[in-house]
């Protein structure tokens, strides 16, 4: 039988992401309705080390899950990479009565996770993260939210875009993955997409199509450019040069981390958010949550670490052959 866990932490890390939230929410009320205790560790492992520990109710989390970014909020922390850091933070859990921590965040997270699961503290990651780039799962938290964020402000360029018959270049974020710059560069129907996984820099080639297309008529081009590759600015004034057409920059930037969370991302972090807690109740530890082939489901952490996800080749191309 495995240990009865009576106080359970919950903490965010990393980036903020819309859903977050709703996670939270789904772990506190899972884990009251559970008997357990819940201590709100606010500012990630920031926070933790600081002892920024709160006790939190079921009514502490009403009327959270429409908001985005993170009610407990967030911080990077360059101590708690230390085995002395990590050390004082899983101290500070028991020192407080916290005999498993659940932390939603991306894979930086799991790896503190994973340290201090192995420090004797209980812990389950969650896959919050815009960015989509947690290789075992096929669903990260804020990921839906970005994409629809992203893709209504494209929907606003390329109006203006047509209207002034110009070549937009809209850089999405996604750190050194490019899910958001493909799903947007199919839902707004780019001309080009650009993604650290397939660019091969021969900007020559986005020329030649630009000018292609406006010999057969297209009186606009939009380029979306992936975080990863950057530098979309000085691409604009490049294109420009070559081509003759006027061409603009946009940077779309942190707006795609906040804003109301979609219903997909509410409902798929809150049921991420309760198993966590089932599986905390069940002895597991060193755990992340995922979803793959239509389950929820959980990894070791070190398994999920080493797994590899690419970008799907079928739908790379068929981006390619609808902007035609």
């Amino acid at each position: 039988m495995a240990k009865e866990i009576k106080t359970i932490g919950v903490l965010t890390s990393g980036g903020d992401a819309p859903g977050m939230n709703a996670a939270i929410r789904a772990v506190v009320r899972t884990a009251i309705a559970r008997g357990m205790n819940v201590k709100g560790i606010k500012k990630g492992y920031q926070g933790l080390l600081n002892e920024e520990i709160i006790d939190m109710k079921g009514k502490d989390v009403s009327d959270i899950i429409q908001r985005g970014g993170t009610i407990l909020g967030t911080a990077r922390c360059m101590e708690f990479k230390t085995p002395e850091g990590q050390k004082k933070g899983a101290d500070i859990c028991r020192k407080h009565g916290i005999e498993g921590i659940v932390v939603i965040g991306g894979d930086g997270s799991y790896r503190g996770a994973q340290a201090l699961s192995r420090q004797g503290i209980n812990t389950i990651g969650l896959p919050g993260t815009i960015d989509l780039d947690i290789s075992c799962t096929e669903y990260t938290i804020g990921f839906d939210t970005a994409v629809n964020t992203a893709m209504q402000a494209i929907d606003k360029v390329k109006d203006t875009s047509a209207s002034h018959e110009r070549c937009s270049i809209i850089e999405v974020m996604g750190r050194n993955a490019g899910y958001i710059a493909l799903w947007c560069g199919i839902a707004n129907g780019a001309e080009d997409i650009l993604i650290p996984e397939k660019y091969d820099f021969d900007e020559q080639k986005i020329i030649n199509n630009i000018i292609s297309n406006r010999r057969k008529g297209k009186t606009h081009h939009i380029i979306i450019n992936a975080e990863g590759i950057g530098h979309s600015v000085s691409m604009a004034r490049r294109v420009e040069a070559a081509t003759g057409i006027e061409t603009r920059a946009t940077i779309l930037g942190y707006m795609q981390r906040g804003g109301c969370p979609t219903a997909k991302d509410r409902y798929y972090a809150s049921i991420m958010g309760s198993y966590a807690v089932e599986i905390l109740r069940q002895g597991k530890t060193n755990r992340v949550v995922g979803f793959s082939k239509g389950e929820f489901v959980d990894y070791d952490i070190e398994e999920a670490l080493n797994m590899v996800k690419g970008i799907n080749d079928v739908e790379y191309d068929i981006a390619y052959l609808l902007s035609v």
